[in-house]
């Protein structure tokens, strides 16, 4: 059975002098659980996603991680509890090879030897085996989304936050970043923010929709994409 809210904001709110970011937001997401947010530019969702990985201090409320109060942490702090964070912008050492990058990512809780099995396990999952020796500075974009999410996954998180993970991917990439979350959700919690509606709908479960800094509506994804309000609010005519 499943745990319930291993992952829970309540009334979370950021203000940037007079403006109101984020209004009370309460949210909760289960053991296992696909979480797929969505909204328009301003709507509060990289504000919440940033308030989770700790890369924003709530102005009020409270972040909750498997029962903890969280609201404050830094992004390592929250990493520590077993939480995976890939950012819309890959954070890699470019100086450094793939398998380098990985590698780093397994031995931060493990063994050499152990860390040594996990990059290369890592690396083939990913089908990335191939680079594991180009330094990551020649890579195309789509690769190095790939060798970030390696880092994520070396680290054997049990909840994982991606920011706009299909950014600029190829549609043969796209499949493959499908197949690799659809694999990490069977050992993970997944938050995910993004805005591609055609990867949602392959995706997500559920979706949250943002619209100015609350909570519009939580919904399987049809009954998101078929909401009037919704379409007025965000998606108009590209679904």
């Amino acid at each position: 059975m499943r745990r319930e809210r291993v992952v829970e904001t309540l009334g979370l709110t950021v203000r940037f002098g007079g403006v109101t970011a984020l209004d009370s937001v309460n949210f909760s997401l289960a053991e296992n659980e696909l979480r797929c947010l969505i909204g328009p530019n301003g709507a509060g969702k990289s504000t919440f996603f940033k308030c989770l990985t700790g890369m924003l201090k709530p102005t009020e409320g409270e972040v909750h991680i498997e029962g903890e109060n969280c609201t404050g942490f830094d992004p390592h702090a929250i990493a520590r509890l077993g939480v995976g964070i890939k950012t819309q912008v890959p954070s890699v050492m470019n100086g450094l090879t793939v398998r380098e990058n990985v590698w780093l990512g397994a031995r931060r809780s493990n063994r050499s030897r152990k860390a040594d099995r996990i990059t290369a396990e890592t690396l083939e999952r990913l089908a990335i085996a191939d680079l594991g020796s180009s330094l990551v500075d020649t890579l195309a974009h789509g690769q190095r989304q790939l060798v970030e999410l390696g880092i994520v996954l070396a680290g054997d998180p049990w909840l994982i936050l991606l920011d706009e993970p299909a950014a600029g991917l190829t549609a043969e990439e796209v499949e493959l970043m499908v197949s690799i979350i659809q694999d990490m959700n069977a050992n993970a919690a997944l938050v995910i923010v993004e805005h591609d509606m055609h990867f949602i709908r392959m995706i997500a479960d559920t979706v949250t929709v943002f619209h100015q800094g609350r909570v519009l509506l939580e919904a399987d994804v049809e009954t998101v994409l078929n909401d009037e309000k919704v379409r007025d609010v965000y998606l108009g005519k590209r679904t």
